[in-house]
């Protein structure tokens, strides 16, 4: 019970105002391994990438459908945090969002998985059970409730 109030309060925490929140790798680490008892998913993305703006719709909808946390993690430029925060406003974006303000990316990408070539959109799955899975590139909305169906 402790761990489920740890893992609520580390992503609690990065959304209690419903603002951008500004993370460096090691605390997204913090919150990716907090233990939890469901499915979470981690969609990196920027408001640059057109594959990443179109899906994102479907991990909103998908994430309330199929009872996932989601945590959209912003790699834009973390000077520029206005950008990412107009952007959520403008396409309605409710699920959290952090931006990381970490751009040595070939320091930490293999940190979140050894598939990962640092081409967006990716996304880690993280398992009731704490496995990581990983997928790059776009997802339709099927493949993303095909992709969460496989890991209950």
């Amino acid at each position: 019970m402790k761990s489920i109030i740890i893992a609520l309060l580390a992503f609690g925490l990065f959304h209690s105002d419903g603002k951008l929140k500004i993370v460096s790798f090691e605390e997204f680490e913090e919150i990716i391994e907090a233990p939890s008892d469901g499915i979470r998913v981690y969609n990196f993305w920027a408001t640059w990438c057109a594959p990443c703006i179109k899906e994102m719709p479907h991990f909103q909808t998908v994430s309330r459908s199929e009872g996932v946390e989601l945590m959209f993690v912003s790699l834009d430029d973390g000077r520029k945090p206005d950008r990412v925060e107009n952007f959520m406003e403008k396409r309605n974006i409710t699920s959290p969002v952090v931006l990381l303000d970490d751009i040595d990316y070939n320091r930490w990408i293999g940190k979140v998985s050894d598939d990962w070539s640092g081409a967006i959109p990716a996304t880690l799955f993280i398992d009731a059970n704490g496995k990581r899975h990983f997928h790059e590139g776009e997802m339709s909305e099927q493949e993303l409730k095909d992709f969460i169906n496989k890991l209950k």
